[in-house]
């Protein structure tokens, strides 16, 4: 059958493809050609740095250079192909793409089921990896290019790919023997003795993969399986996108809205005696943070609380049908079997973290609201739920007025995009040896012609991957900042590179003509990185204007992205399975957020915060008037802010942690929940109750798994505080190599635990006699302890 399937697949082969292959025979003997291409005397290393650095800088900055610049190859007529993939020059490349990548799998899976020796089934963690590879590869590039890109055949084009693909993938799901095929070679020692620690922690991820779509029951528990699933993903669609209120407004005296924008009284009043306030959007947090009425901010807020009966019904059948499938699937509640592969492991351990928050957090909260009470008054009555925003902002704009200077409405002057960008740049290679080259695009290789193109290269200007920056606002584009792998690294084996080669007259690559570079340790041939950041900042002004320029949120916006694409650059594995970010839910955060930390320290801001005309640097009284802003502003809400966290993670985790068959009063958990840790309760007495679960959207996405961001951050400032030393260390090589060693080149490939117990090292008191490198309760709580800090960063 492989055979046949050799036979009708389309030739993928190219004469670049042939002299690899030369190249790798070359390399048990000699130094390679292509090894000695890539190096480049140190004089002119410095050089070329330098002028990369300024390049860098310019493309984002310069709408003038960047014309030019981005035009210099347009004379080539040959289309490149979407990200340099070669199917992809024309709409209907998407199916060719999928047609030839469904082949390839096919003959995969067929190899597979055929295994039956030792050699075939030392083979299969491996082979494996590679059919979830070619899956990938048109699945997420697919996905993003429908859901980005401006021509509308070419999102039709690419959502049939995927569409394809996934199907596809679904059938494999319930292929029983490519499941028993793994269990079989796992079970054999003869076989796992000879496979490396990547591979065997791909095959435990996927006999995990197996299990969690119900391939080892009975073919009628199975169909059931499949059929919660399908309910599962249509009543959780239903709940994100139909989030409504019992009321959609609000209807009270206009003289009562004093305090709120007369712009905004204008639009919402009828009759100039009443005005219906929205309980949804913009308006009603406008108003609760505004209107001097106590209890119209009262009302508003309860109706804002407060769900229909159709959203509550929709989110507790969401709930009974996790429950069901959780049992028949074996687990005691749809949290443990959600958290079984995951750092925590347990509800249990989810639970004692989350206490322990609550703990280390609970002094800072009353702190802030003793101070919000005074400003209410003592004589009146005490601080109410919906007073907090009041008071918030009282308290914000007294702090404006008195200690908000000039030079801090000045900053964003010294963060024009491209001076961040170039900041990235550098301390990448001051942290890591790697940094971001400015790279020429090819005719069609980008989706919109502001898109810039990075390469990313290492000290010996190797070239290790590729970034498509997409950062600049236009109509229709997804507004929310995000970070893709359009392609994962792994290592190409050399049996792809031998059928490469053995199709002498194909024009096809083994990479689908995307990036791809020899490892100059292990002298095999790799697949690179590809990446994809989206951003919506402001474009440039046309010739002779001001640069996009960035304000400090946007500026930790971009790092926190930035974040996530040096974990896919610097943790190249040789199986894509467990490269860059996949890794455990709770775990993945932890990059993006430790990035955070880096974009406003002083010793960071040194390298790159420059003014975009004079280019004068940032002075530091300016950072000291950030530093004083970022406290400030943490002490008045920070630590109440950090509580509305960790209080949606315990409504989760109760949600989720139910028994199957027990009926799930939603709106009783959630008020048992907030009444318990909730330092400004919902009053209980309110008729009806408030229902704000059912605006909880995340319950669908991240079921069981919504304490993964505060988990991470609370890792990222334990980090921030012990290796970098609070920024004291920010730009410190030997700590940029720990954390690079201990966690970024893992990928997914270590336990989370491992990774943070060897990056605090066995001095570190948190780590006393391996309290961490087993995880577990104890290792939770002590996560827990280090809390989450107030200075509004990851906020």
């Amino acid at each position: 059958m492989s055979i046949m399937l050799a036979l009708h697949r389309r030739p993928w082969t190219c004469r670049q493809c042939l002299q690899r292959l030369r190249f790798r025979r070359a390399f048990a003997t000699a130094t390679s050609t292509a090894t000695a291409s890539n190096y480049v005397p140190a004089y002119q290393r410095t050089q070329k740095k330098s002028t990369d650095d300024a390049t860098l800088r310019r493309v984002f900055d310069s709408q003038a250079f960047w014309k030019d610049f981005s035009q210099r190859s347009s004379a080539s007529l040959k289309p490149t192909g979407l990200v340099q993939n070669q199917y992809l020059t024309t709409p209907d490349g998407f199916r060719e793409f999928a047609g030839v990548s469904l082949q390839k799998c096919q003959a995969i899976v067929a190899k597979v089921l055929g295994a039956s020796t030792l050699d075939g089934y030392r083979k299969i963690a491996r082979d494996l990896d590679r059919l979830s590879d070619l899956l990938c590869r048109v699945i997420d590039l697919s996905d993003f290019i429908r859901v980005i890109h401006p021509d509308p055949r070419v999102q039709e084009a690419a959502t049939q790919a995927y569409a394809l693909m996934f199907e596809y993938m679904n059938i494999l799901n319930t292929t029983t023997g490519l499941h028993d095929q793994l269990k079989k070679a796992f079970a054999n020692p003869e076989v796992t003795s000879h496979w490396s620690e990547e591979e065997m922690i791909v095959a435990q991820i996927l006999i995990k993969d197996f299990s969690n779509s119900a391939i080892h029951m009975p073919p009628n528990e199975r169909q059931r399986f499949v059929n919660l699933s399908s309910e599962i993903s249509q009543v959780g669609s239903e709940f994100v996108n139909s989030a409504e209120p019992a009321k959609s407004h609000v209807v009270v005296p206009t003289n009562s809205l004093r305090g709120l924008d007369p712009i905004v009284i204008q639009k919402i009043k009828r009759w100039n005696r009443t005005a219906p306030v929205p309980t949804m959007g913009l308006i009603p947090r406008l108003a609760l943070r505004s209107v001097h009425d106590e209890e119209v901010r009262k009302e508003i807020y309860l109706a804002t609380r407060t769900s229909s009966t159709r959203q509550v019904h929709r989110l507790e059948q969401l709930l009974a049908r996790r429950a069901e499938l959780a049992k028949l699937s074996g687990y005691e509640s749809f949290a443990h079997m959600t958290l079984s592969d995951k750092m925590a492991k347990t509800p249990e351990a989810v639970s004692n973290f989350l206490m322990s928050l609550v703990g280390s957090n609970r002094e800072h909260v009353q702190e802030e609201l003793s101070k919000l009470q005074s400003l209410k008054g003592s004589s009146l009555s005490p601080l109410q739920p919906w007073d907090h925003a009041y008071y918030v902002h009282r308290r914000v704009m007294e702090y404006s007025q008195a200690r908000r200077s000039r030079e801090l409405n000045a900053v964003p002057e010294f963060f024009s995009l491209g001076t961040v960008m170039q900041g990235l740049s550098r301390l990448f290679d001051q942290l890591y040896g790697v940094r971001l080259v400015p790279q020429e695009t090819g005719p069609g290789e980008t989706w919109n012609p502001d898109v810039r193109r990075l390469d990313v290269v290492d000290e010996s200007e190797r070239h290790i991957a590729v970034i498509y920056c997409d950062l600049f606002s236009r109509p229709n584009k997804l507004p929310n900042p995000a970070h893709f792998t359009l392609r994962c690294a792994r290592e190409i084996s050399a049996e792809e590179i031998a059928e490469c080669a053995s199709l002498a007259d194909s024009t096809h690559h083994p990479n689908d003509g995307m990036a791809t570079a020899v490892d100059p340790t292990t002298k095999t041939l790799r697949q690179l990185p590809t990446i994809a950041l989206v951003c919506d900042f402001p474009e440039p002004a046309g010739t002779g204007g001001h640069p996009a320029l960035l304000s400090e949120h946007s500026v930790r916006t971009l790092f926190h992205e930035m974040g996530h694409a040096l974990h896919s650059i610097l943790g190249q594995t040789r199986l894509q399975s467990i490269s860059g970010t996949r890794c455990a839910t709770d775990f993945a955060e932890l990059p993006s957020v430790l990035m955070e930390h880096f974009a406003t320290a002083p010793e960071v801001l040194s390298l790159y915060a420059r003014h975009w005309q004079t280019d004068a640097p940032l002075s530091e009284s300016m950072m000291r008037s950030m530093e004083l802003d970022r406290t400030a502003h943490g002490s008045i809400y920070g630590a109440v802010e950090n509580e509305a966290q960790i209080l949606m993670a315990l409504v989760d985790q109760a949600y989720h942690s139910a028994s199957p068959g027990s009926a799930i009063n939603s709106t009783a958990v959630y008020h048992d929940v907030f009444s318990k840790h909730s330092s400004l309760p919902d009053p209980a007495d309110a008729q009806p109750p408030t229902s704000w679960q059912g605006f909880f959207g995340h319950l669908y996405g991240y079921g069981a798994t919504y304490y993964s961001y505060i988990f991470d951050r609370a890792i990222a400032n334990k980090l921030w505080e012990d290796v970098f030393q609070g920024g004291k260390a920010a730009v410190d090589r030997e700590a940029g190599e720990r954390y690079k060693n201990e966690v970024l080149r893992f990928g997914g490939g270590r336990n989370g635990w491992h990774c943070v117990a060897g990056v605090l090292g066995e001095s570190n008191p948190s780590n006393a006699n391996g309290r961490l490198v087993e995880g577990g309760d104890e290792a939770m709580r002590e996560v827990g302890r280090w809390g989450l800090g107030r200075d509004g960063v990851s906020g």
